[in-house]
């Protein structure tokens, strides 16, 4: 029996102590003792409908959901308005990783913004997710070990919609596009599907970001006579586009498939305008209960339904947290380990897994929009035609051109 109070309280503080240590240990491995996550996001501008504030709301409710912390340590959520300009993207970025210790960025929506982003993180050493951005230079060309593309692509958009339509006729083809990296990436694969499919594209037309008036690319692509007009537009633009395809009348003669567009354009567009565009899609709302339990919650915060990009970013926020947390720390190098090596199944990346040139790949969906007769009930505004399995959905490997990937 141990007699000596001194010693007793001694043993008692160097065990406590100990206790403390091995507990806290997992929190010494984050720098600067807080995770760090930034939202870059266009604010205010044509795509802050399908991304913007919906996007920061998604990521703070991941954070939330997860518990606010991770190893032991307080997470964060900023947010930034890059109003569709690179180089104050870059620069937001920049400042980011070397004065407000940003861990990782989030939805980069817009293919020039990505592109720039993911650049300034690989040199920094962080890590990007783009969820909003659908070139597939992404993980092709401009490709690097600290990206993750999470969002569709142009591949993914295009090879398997394209294929639906040419098996039920569609065989002539004319594309109306947005100039910028983002548009000529779809419009790239969709030549090389429209070929693949057996058919022939008569033509195209290219418009400038933030198009108010379609007139003159609306007759366009009428004059062509291709029984499809490829509509590679988002946010604004799809709208503009849209009420100008139907005020020509080019649907009685023509189909459209609308290769980048989301269901908020869809709400604004109404069924009636909207009715029988086909298109594809990562994620819908009322797919299943999980869908819709997300959905409602978030629809309760913004008064709207998500979108893909909303549901991208939940996923990837939640995914990079259970990756900090399997790695025991935030560097870079662990965390994009742990998620390349771990599969991904959630309400929005089903049979989901990261690949060595950091392409998200997962279950996808090609959906007709629902005649006005068909809803049911509010955002009721999908018929889903086919689920597109992960390995057939998106660009295989042996098609890369990205660095990383072993031929």
């Amino acid at each position: 029996m141990n007699s000596n109070p001194l010693r007793s309280l001694a043993i008692g503080l160097t065990a406590a102590s100990l206790a403390c240590a091995l507990h806290a240990q997992p929190a010494s491995k984050v720098s600067d003792g807080v995770v760090r996550i930034g939202v870059l996001t266009d604010m205010s501008g044509v795509y802050s409908d399908l991304a913007g504030p919906g996007s920061v709301t998604a990521a703070q409710m991941a954070v939330e959901d997860f518990g606010g912390k991770v190893l032991g340590t307080p997470v964060e959520v900023i947010s930034a308005d890059h109003q569709n300009k690179p180089d104050l993207a870059a620069n937001t970025a920049r400042q980011w990783f070397d004065t407000r210790q940003v861990d990782a960025i989030f939805d980069l929506v817009s293919s020039p913004i990505s592109l720039a982003v993911m650049e300034i993180a690989r040199q920094k050493n962080k890590i990007a997710f783009v969820n909003g951005s659908g070139t597939s230079r992404v993980t092709n060309d401009s490709c690097n070990a600290n990206t993750v593309h999470t969002s569709w692509d142009s591949y993914s958009q295009s090879y398997s919609m394209i294929d639906a339509i040419a098996k039920q006729g569609g065989d002539t083809w004319f594309f109306v596009t947005l100039d910028n990296a983002g548009g000529q990436s779809v419009e790239k694969d969709g030549i090389e599907a429209v070929k693949a499919a057996g058919g022939k594209v008569v033509g195209s037309v290219r418009f400038p970001l933030n198009t108010p008036d379609f007139s003159s690319y609306v007759l366009q692509a009428q004059a062509s006579k291709a029984k499809v007009i490829g509509l590679i537009a988002s946010g604004a633009d799809t709208v503009n586009a849209v009420k100008a395809i139907n005020e020509f009348g080019l649907t009685k003669q023509q189909k459209v498939a609308a290769l980048v567009t989301f269901l908020p354009e869809i709400h604004s567009l109404g069924l009636d305008a909207a009715q029988g565009l086909i298109l594809n899609e990562a994620f819908y709302w009322d797919t299943d209960a999980d869908t819709r339990k997300f959905s409602e919650r978030f629809f309760a915060k913004t008064r709207k339904m998500p979108d893909s990009v909303h549901a991208g970013v939940y996923s990837s926020v939640t995914n990079y947290l259970r990756s900090v947390q399997a790695a025991g720390t935030d560097d870079t190098a662990a965390v994009m380990k742990k998620m390349k090596e771990t599969p991904l199944n959630d309400f929005y990346a089903r049979n989901g897994s990261v690949r060595e040139d950091g392409r998200l790949i997962y279950d996808m969906r090609l959906v007709q929009v629902k005649k006005p007769s068909e809803s049911k009930k509010p955002w009721d505004y999908y018929n889903v035609l086919a689920t597109i399995p992960a390995a057939q959905a998106f660009q295989p490997l042996s098609k890369s051109t990205c660095g990383l990937v072993k031929k």
